[in-house]
């Protein structure tokens, strides 16, 4: 029997039983080698399982049952979902099949900020309640400033080549001394580290005050009086996040931070 009568076959057994069956049920096709387990596979077939479906798995334990597959069905990569005698597809159009599409990669997304900020904050509130501080306080803030600022330069100390360069983009002190950009992800790191331990604050309240200053005038002088349209270097040079609001708190937060931490050095 040929492979193709060999899956045609099997598409029509699949469908008698799916006809006898109250759940639907749905052919995988995956990679499942000594060396290699196919991750998409195992997502394919969570997703489909999620869904109610009765899964036929079928491995494809060697390479060239792999690369056989994938020219009998024209297709060039695996896994490969069948439902009701029709090929689904992959991974990505499985989800899309079930109207749950990937985010382009393209696309702008406040997912990174919103996922920083919002783990500097638990973790300010967490560090309140281990040392019996009130978390209504303002040292809760600045806790919460002080974390958000070492997660963001981390971001940034991923790739200090990327972010320079997006940086540069809009950053006024940047384009007249490229070096800047390169220094911004480690002041910003040190000054959050500092003022967390409350360390060194003649060091760290003039670093945040200076480069919170200076980011705030660029963000608000690109977006708000030159009107460009630019991606934010905040969380790294690769992401998609757009310039403006979020940017400009960052900046704000660090300048707010920085004048704090010279009060306190005042009094």
């Amino acid at each position: 029997m040929s492979a193709t009568s060999e899956l045609e076959g099997t598409l029509t057994d699949h469908r008698k039983r799916q006809d006898a069956s109250a759940r639907p049920r749905a052919i995988l096709y995956r990679m499942v080698m000594p060396e290699h387990i196919c991750p998409y596979g195992l997502k394919s077939k969570w997703l489909l399982e999620s869904h109610g479906f009765d899964v036929e798995d079928h491995h494809l334990t060697t390479r060239a049952e792999t690369d056989a597959f994938m020219e009998r069905h024209e297709v060039k990569t695996t896994p490969q979902t069948f439902i009701a005698q029709e090929r689904i597809g992959g991974y990505d159009d499985l989800r899309a099949y079930f109207g749950q599409p990937l985010a382009d990669a393209d696309d702008t997304s406040y997912r990174p900020v919103i996922a920083i900020f919002g783990v500097s904050f638990l973790m300010a509130l967490s560090i309140m309640a281990l040392s019996g501080g009130s978390i209504l306080s303002l040292a809760t803030v600045t806790t919460f400033i002080a974390i958000a600022m070492c997660l963001l330069g981390v971001q940034k100390l991923q790739d200090v080549e990327g972010f320079s360069t997006m940086f540069l983009n809009y950053d006024l002190l940047a384009r007249r001394w490229v070096p800047y950009g390169y220094v911004y992800p480690y002041a910003e790191t040190l000054a959050g580290v500092l003022m967390l331990g409350g360390l060194l604050p003649w060091v760290s309240g003039p670093v945040a005050l200076f480069i919170g200053s200076v980011g705030a005038w660029s963000v608000f002088r690109a977006v708000y009086i030159e009107k460009r349209e630019l991606k934010c270097a905040c969380v790294g040079g690769g992401s998609n996040v757009p310039l403006g609001f979020v940017s400009l708190t960052e900046n704000v937060m660090m300048m707010l931070m920085g004048i704090y931490t010279l009060i306190g050095i005042a009094l």
